[in-house]
């Protein structure tokens, strides 16, 4: 029983960071997109950007250390 809940649990948590994943990288791409078409970034929309950054490639590391796909959930 112990094994059957172990993997429903971990289904669960991989499907939400693939989810979590896809919605960095939207927000990812969004901040690049709002610096690629200012004039003069300020320093907050900057900041923003290596803050998205940053969590996309967290999320994205997690993700192949765990061996998730994004066809297969």
């Amino acid at each position: 029983m112990p094994l059957r809940r172990k993997g429903w649990l971990r289904k669960h948590y991989d499907q939400q960071l693939l989810k979590e994943l896809l919605e960095m990288k939207k927000e990812w791409n969004r901040q690049k997109q709002l610096v690629d078409k200012s004039f003069e970034p300020s320093e907050y929309i900057l900041y923003d950007l290596k803050v998205a950054e940053a969590k996309y490639f967290f999320l994205l590391k997690e993700a192949k250390k765990r061996n998730i796909k994004v066809g297969i959930i």
